[in-house]
């Protein structure tokens, strides 16, 4: 196990090497939630996320001959970025593996850093078994992303910039993937904090640590935006670590994650990625539970990628019905279309796209339906255009 003493000197380590980020108030996520939010903005260090941290302090430990044999690692980006950039500062060899399927712009990144990337299998778990062979191999010494008490205690850094900024947190909310960010952080609440509230979020396809704590079937699977917190197994240090500091671990659903995601980057002008939102999404999906308590989130990552963000903020205007598709069924006659574009218009709205179908089958032969994405101020504004659609004789149903 590892304590106050093991965190403060990775702080020691550490510290003039990594930025000491930001936490500050938040006032319209706090009007949204209920909670007098302060977020960690852990998403401002040099990789986009608080895995530097761990990775750093273990790079910092290596003697002389373990740097010149080199390091090795498993990660689907974040992990692999921090042990990457900081081995290229340290003059250290880096091999990271990789699976198949992580996002572009990690890989990308984490070769920009210097490392030799290898992608390997399609899970965590094939890339980690292949990582553990070739640093046996190469003699090089294994950096693991969070069951490693060095790791650990890196991460625990976080909590201590958090109270010397906000002392005054009643709860913390922490996103668990491995464990390793938590079990630093909770270690060093409980030490300096007794009393505060330490509350995990997984998300709800992937729980694994919650299930693993309660001696439930490990049953994580199925896609997420939030894949920094997508993992299969949960650390065994970190679960130990876990069990005796955290009170609760709380699930997200999916559209949680995609509203902060949105939440972040359009009210506090910042980029989350999935996993990095979590403990936002925590507050949107749990409001009762944290209303009217000084809640701190740690923002634990930024690296998403453009597409999928692209993604995520469209859906979201939809969800809002900023953005509406209409499906009008219609008489295949001259003008109708004309009269139906009128009708939109009239009530104030912006055409983004038209669908005019006669040809599918399931119509009749004089018969059309057209599809009419439009963009609205809000949702009051979209039920005023399809009431200006409906009083014009159509019938407009919300295609989702």
């Amino acid at each position: 196990m590892i304590g106050l003493a093991d965190i403060e000197a990775a702080r020691a380590r550490i510290g003039d090497q990594i930025l000491v980020t930001p936490c500050l108030e938040a006032r319209v996520l706090s009007q949204i939630t209920g909670a007098q939010v302060f977020v960690k903005f852990e998403n401002l260090q040099f990789t986009a996320s608080f895995k530097e941290r761990g990775a750093l302090n273990k790079l910092a430990t290596l003697g002389e001959a373990e740097r010149k044999r080199g390091v090795a690692a498993m990660s689907a980006g974040n992990h692999a970025q921090g042990v990457a950039f900081h081995s290229r500062r340290l003059g250290i060899p880096a091999l990271i593996v990789m699976p198949r399927a992580t996002a572009l712009t990690k890989i990308e990144n984490t070769r920009a850093h210097g490392a030799e990337v290898l992608l390997v299998g399609d899970t965590l778990a094939e890339a980690q078994a292949e990582a553990m062979a070739l640093a046996n191999a190469r003699g090089m010494t294994f950096i693991h992303p969070y069951d490693d008490f060095l790791v650990i205690a890196g991460q625990g850094t976080v909590a201590l910039e958090m109270l010397a900024a906000q002392p005054d947190l009643q709860t913390v909310i922490v996103p668990i993937g491995g464990g390793g960010l938590m079990a630093g952080v909770a270690t060093a609440l409980r030490a300096l904090a007794p009393g505060i509230e330490i509350i995990g979020v997984q998300v709800a396809s992937h729980p694994a640590m919650r299930e693993a704590l309660t001696g439930e079937h490990l049953s994580g699977s199925g896609p997420t935006i939030a894949d920094g917190i997508a993992v299969k197994y949960p650390g065994e240090l970190t679960r130990a670590i876990i069990a005796e500091n955290v009170d609760e671990i709380l699930l997200v659903p999916e559209w949680a994650i995609e509203k902060a995601v949105a939440l972040f980057l359009n009210v506090e002008k910042t980029v989350a990625e999935g996993a990095g939102a979590a403990a936002l999404a925590c507050l949107l999906a749990h409001p009762e539970r944290f209303e009217n308590r000084r809640v701190g989130l740690i923002l634990s990552g930024g690296n998403i990628d453009a597409r999928l963000l692209a993604s995520v903020l469209m859906r979201e205007l939809v969800r809002e019905k900023r953005i509406v598709t209409a499906r009008i069924p219609l008489a295949d006659r001259p003008g109708l279309l004309a009269k139906v574009t009128g009708a939109i218009a009239d009530a104030g709205a912006n055409i983004i796209e038209v669908q005019h179908q006669r040809t599918w089958l399931a119509l009749a032969a004089n018969e059309a339906t057209v599809d009419i994405v439009f963009e609205a101020r809000d949702a009051a504004h979209a039920d005023e255009v399809l009431a200006m659609l409906t009083a014009r004789g159509f019938q407009p149903v919300i295609a989702s």
